[in-house]
C-alpha cells in the first residue's frame, strides 16, 4: 500500500476544500488534497456557480445575516436544552453540543469570519465586485467573485500549488484512521486504478453533500429522490462518504436531512443552473393544467427555494411555467430564463396545451379563471407591486397580470438540488462534534457536508460559507500539528 505522509490532508477540491489547503499551506504545514474528480473537472459544485456571496461590502455581511440563519424553522427544540445556548461552550451540557440545531457560536464566526475571509481571498488575486444576479427582484444585497466560482477554483488552485500543496486527483477517500489515542490520524483511499493509499495527517473533510449517491438520496427523500438530479455536473462527484465516515465514528449531525437546496430548472437542459427564476411574471400549472401556488409571494431571490418545493411535490415532479408575449416588458426577463432551450410556443393557449401534452380545457380554464381574478393597477416587475389577485385559490399576491397576449410561451421546470442539507455537526473552529458533545480530535469539516441549514436556504452563503470555514479548518488543524511539535 503506497503511504503520503502530510501535517494537513484535505478531501475535496472545491471551496472549502481549497480554503483549507491554502490556509494550511500558508502557515507551513505540508498539505495533501484528495478529489474524486480528475484535473479538468475539479471544484465540485464551485467550479459551476456564480458563487455569489451574501455581503453589503468585502467586508461587511448583508443586513440581517446572522438572524436569517438563526432564525430558520429546526422544529421544537426543548427548551431545558437550549438554554444552556447563553453559557460558554464548556459550561453547555453535553446534550445542546450534540443537538440537531444551529450552534450560536458558529453563526457568530461565521459573521465575523466573513469579511476578513474575502479580504483574504483579496490577497490570494480573487477580485470581487456587485455583479448582475439572475434574479429580477431581490430582498438582500450581494457580492460576486469576478469569474465565478471558476474563478475561484482556478486562482486558489494555482496558489495552494505554489504553496507547495499536493494534489492527487480521481482519488476517493473511503474511510478514516484513528490511533490509539482517539485522535484521527489519516485516512484509506482508493487511487485512479482502485488501488488502496494511506494518507497520514489530521483530516479535512470538505467533499461536498450526497446529492450524487441515488441511494443516500432515497435514504434520505424517499420517493422524491428520483424527481431532481444535481444542479450541475460537479454534484455528481458529491457521493457523501466524508458524511459517511464521519458517522462511523459517532459524528454528531446538525441541518435538516429531509431537505435539499432546491433550484428550479429546465429539465431539458444539461447546462449547469439551467434556472427559471421567470415564474412570478406568469402562471405554474402541473401536468393537469391547474395552478397549485402562488407564485410571487415575495422577491424571487427569497421565495424560489419554497416554490420550487411545491413544483416537486406535483405529479412526476414537473410544472409548466406559462407566460404571454407582455412578459417581454419585464426588463431582466431573458436574465431570469438561464436555459438555452427554446420556449414550447403556441398561437393560442389551446394550441400551448396540447404541444405541451395538458388538456386544453383544463389549461383554457386556469387561464380564464386567473385572468378574471386580476385586478386593475400599476404593473411594476421591479418590485413586490401588492397587484393581487381576488376570490382565486391558491392565491397570487404581487404582479397579477393577465395572461392574454399571443404567442403564449412555457417552459418546463423541475426541482435541482444544488446541495443537501444534513450533515455533520462542526463548532465554530470546524472542529466534527460527536454525539456526546466532544470534538473529535484530528478531525475537521467545512462546506456543504456540514450542516446548518433546516427549513429554508439563506441565500449566497453557502460558497461564502465554504470559503470562510475552510479557512478556519486548515488553520486550526495546522496550528495543533504545530503545537504537537
Amino acid at each position: 500500500m503506497t503511504t503520503h505522509r502530510y501535517d494537513v490532508v484535505v478531501v475535496g477540491g472545491g471551496i472549502a476544500g481549497l480554503s483549507a489547503a491554502v490556509s494550511a499551506a500558508g502557515v507551513g504545514a505540508r498539505v495533501g488534497l484528495l478529489d474524486r474528480a480528475s484535473e479538468a473537472e475539479t471544484g465540485g459544485n464551485t467550479r459551476y456557480t456564480e458563487a455569489y456571496l451574501r455581503m453589503r461590502s468585502t467586508d461587511e455581511p448583508a443586513e440581517g445575516f446572522t438572524d436569517a440563519l438563526v432564525d430558520d424553522f429546526m422544529g421544537h427544540p426543548d427548551p431545558g436544552l437550549t438554554a444552556d445556548a447563553v453559557l460558554d461552550r464548556d459550561r453547555r451540557s453535553p446534550l445542546l453540543r450534540a443537538h440537531h440545531v444551529v450552534d450560536l457560536d458558529y453563526v457568530e464566526a461565521f459573521a465575523d469570519n466573513a469579511g476578513p475571509t474575502l479580504r483574504w481571498l483579496e490577497s490570494h488575486g480573487i477580485a470581487f465586485a456587485q455583479l448582475p444576479t439572475l434574479f429580477p427582484t431581490v430582498s438582500t444585497t450581494r457580492l460576486a467573485p469576478v469569474g465565478g466560482g471558476l474563478a475561484l477554483v482556478e486562482t486558489l488552485g494555482k496558489r495552494a500549488r505554489d504553496l507547495g500543496v499536493d494534489f492527487h486527483f480521481e482519488t476517493t477517500a473511503r474511510s478514516l484512521v484513528v490511533d490509539p489515542a482517539g485522535r484521527v490520524a489519516g485516512l484509506h483511499a482508493a487511487d485512479h486504478s482502485g488501488a488502496a493509499v494511506h494518507f497520514v495527517g489530521a483530516v479535512v473533510l470538505a467533499s461536498g453533500g450526497y446529492q450524487g449517491n441515488p441511494e443516500m438520496m432515497a435514504r434520505y427523500h424517499g420517493d422524491k429522490a428520483l424527481t431532481c438530479r444535481p444542479v450541475a455536473r460537479g454534484g455528481n462527484y458529491n457521493k457523501g462518504e466524508g458524511i459517511e465516515m464521519a458517522l462511523a465514528l459517532g459524528a454528531a449531525t446538525a441541518g435538516n436531512f429531509a431537505l435539499f437546496h432546491a433550484e428550479p430548472v429546465d429539465p431539458r437542459s444539461g447546462d449547469p443552473e439551467a434556472a427559471i427564476m421567470a415564474f412570478p411574471y406568469g402562471v405554474l400549472v402541473n401536468e393537469q393544467g391547474e395552478r397549485f401556488v402562488d407564485e410571487a409571494r415575495g422577491p424571487v431571490d427569497a421565495w424560489y427555494e419554497r416554490t420550487t418545493r411545491d413544483i416537486q411535490d406535483q405529479p412526476h415532479g414537473i410544472a409548466w411555467l406559462v407566460l404571454d408575449a407582455s412578459a417581454s416588458a419585464v426588463p431582466t426577463i431573458r436574465t431570469a430564463i438561464r436555459t438555452v432551450e427554446p420556449p414550447v410556443s403556441g398561437a393560442t393557449v389551446a394550441q400551448l396545451a396540447e404541444r405541451i401534452g395538458v388538456d386544453a380545457q383544463a389549461l383554457e380554464g386556469t387561464v380564464a379563471a386567473y385572468n378574471a381574478a386580476c385586478p386593475e393597477g400599476e404593473w411594476d416587475p421591479t418590485r413586490p407591486d401588492g397587484l393581487a389577485t381576488t376570490g382565486l385559490t391558491p392565491p397570487k399576491c404581487n404582479w397579477a397580470k393577465p395572461i392574454e397576449v399571443a404567442p403564449f410561451e412555457a417552459y418546463p421546470v423541475i426541482a435541482a438540488n444544488v446541495f443537501t442539507f444534513g450533515g455533520l455537526k462542526v463548532d465554530a473552529t470546524s472542529r466534527v462534534v460527536d454525539r456526546d458533545g466532544r470534538t473529535i480530535a484530528g478531525l475537521y469539516a467545512a462546506g456543504e457536508m456540514t450542516g446548518l441549514y433546516y427549513s429554508n436556504y439563506t441565500g449566497s452563503t453557502s460558497v461564502l460559507r465554504g470559503a470562510t470555514f475552510g479557512k478556519i479548518a486548515g488553520a486550526h488543524a495546522a496550528s495543533l500539528v504545530a503545537a504537537e511539535g
